[in-house]
């Protein structure tokens, strides 16, 4: 009998599990008779050994298992449900994020979805055997950072579309906030010896954490704005022998002389005839369109801060009444959009559409007389924002006739806002978000009359004169 192994069982845990000892020696935890029975199976105790209860005789088994197994399934479901949105997002943005700031952003983000999922195994551990002493601290803090997620998710979405990850994000608000009730409530927290310690240096990282990602992903892109010139210059103009058609060389440019490189989604330039009116004419003098064009090719290139585009286009005149025109105006307009807040998904340049084929895909609310047409889907500075906002989609029409003139247009697709010629504005909401710029260059103008004269002397072999340079002044005289 000396060598027979004392077997005792606990009284009932957190879990309502008793301990099993045989021998002294701790050989695992038992919820009933039939569970216990293989515990002392695996240990070589033979059926009939005589067994010490404490806390309770043969008769008190508090465990429910299948209380016990459920909700253990949906702890780890939800944490599953937050750490796997958390790793794609963190996957996509600490490589592909447009800006630096993104990228640190996807890296924690990604930190937190690998906190996730530890917290999915320290879940299994806590509502089984309780192996690990920190186990209930970690479930804690996965459920407290699913909820946190899900308030994040419900804020950035307010005045958004209603997406499938709106109901993600209500879903795990409703679980957290039950789950962190029955952590409290079991004291999940009590593996720590220093809870409040722990607890200040969490709050203090997670504000520390917190206004940085407001300083780099809000204010500093915020606060930089891009600087876009253009313009158009007057150059050379000549005749043809034999004929009166004027031809004036403008030279068309556009410089990014910001910070913020951007993308260029169409160009326009116009050049008018100002007609020549009476001095004693109190109405201002009509202009007849001589010529539009778009002078930047391809569209949807990169300008990248200190870079310039320019482009001289020859424009012909009719020349042969010398008293039609006063003067000749020209006049450029850029559309550009910040590369640091977007990405196009597609090949902007070949998504052009002429206005034949437009006829066939007319719809509702799109502007009539368009010459043609580009479309491309975008994709946000951060996968963060891409789950908020949901697909957009940038239109641009080059609109002819009297008036030609380009229209942007930037909305989901489902919900594309019409063109509405008594409201352009109707989306500047939307636009605001990625530095959408109507840029309207400088306005070049010169005298009808010049043009003509030095296209004639040019025509003649003679040198057009030149401007007159005034005579210096004569020096003072020494002095004495």
């Amino acid at each position: 009998m000396a060598n027979t192994p004392e077997v005792t069982v606990g009284a009932p845990g957190d879990l309502g599990l008793r301990p099993v000892s045989v021998g002294g020696r701790r050989v695992g935890k038992a919820g009933s008779l039939k569970e216990l029975r293989k515990i002392l199976d695996r240990a070589g105790v033979e059926p009939g050994h005589e067994i010490h209860w404490l806390g309770g005789d043969h008769t008190v088994w508090p465990d429910v298992a299948w209380v016990r197994r459920t909700i253990c399934f949906f702890m780890v479901v939800g944490l599953l449900a937050t750490a796997y949105p958390l790793f794609r997002i963190g996957m996509s943005d600490s490589g592909n994020a447009l800006t630096y700031g993104g990228r640190i952003a996807g890296l924690t983000i990604l930190a937190v979805a690998l906190g996730e999922a530890l917290a999915v195994l320290a879940a299994i551990d806590y509502c089984t055997k309780r192996r690990w002493r920190y186990s209930g601290v970690v479930v804690l803090v996965g459920v407290a950072i699913s909820l946190f997620c899900s308030a994040a998710l419900l804020l950035l979405q307010i005045g958004e579309r209603f997406t499938g990850y709106t109901v993600v994000a209500i879903a795990l608000g409703v679980w957290s906030s039950v789950a962190l009730f029955g952590l409290f409530r079991c004291g999940a927290w009590k593996g720590l010896k220093v809870p409040r310690k722990i607890a200040i240096g969490v709050v203090i990282s997670t504000l520390l954490a917190a206004a940085n990602l407001a300083y780099s992903q809000i204010y500093v892109p915020f606060v930089t704005m891009p600087l876009i010139q253009s313009g158009a210059e007057f150059r050379e103009s000549n005749m043809e022998k034999g004929s009166r058609r004027v031809y004036v060389t403008v030279h068309l440019f556009v410089k990014n002389a910001g910070q913020v490189p951007v993308y260029i989604l169409g160009s326009i330039y116009w050049v008018h005839g100002v007609a020549a009116g009476s001095k004693f004419d109190a109405k201002p003098a009509g202009t007849d369109l001589i010529y539009d064009g778009e002078f930047v090719n391809p569209v949807g290139r990169v300008l990248s801060p200190g870079e310039e585009i320019a482009q001289d286009a020859v424009v012909e005149i009719d020349g042969a009444d010398p008293h039609k025109y006063e003067a000749v105006r020209a006049r450029t307009e850029v559309y550009v959009i910040r590369k640091d807040r977007m990405k196009m998904t597609a090949d902007y340049e070949r998504s052009r559409m002429p206005g034949e084929r437009l006829k066939e895909d007319d719809q509702p609310g799109d502007p009539a007389n368009a010459k043609y047409r580009y479309r491309t889907g975008i994709s946000n500075s951060s996968e963060v924002l891409n789950v908020t906002r949901g697909r957009q989609r940038i239109t641009v029409w080059r609109v002819g006739g009297k008036n030609p003139h380009v229209i942007v247009d930037m909305s989901p697709p489902a919900e594309r806002i019409p063109f509405d010629p008594r409201n352009p504005s109707i989306n500047e909401e939307a636009v605001d978000r990625y530095g959408l710029t109507q840029v309207r260059g400088s306005t070049a103008e010169t005298p009808y009359a010049e043009l003509l004269e030095k296209a004639s002397a040019i025509d003649k072999g003679a040198t057009p004169p030149p401007s007159p340079t005034p005579t210096p002044p004569k020096p003072p005289p020494p002095a004495l």
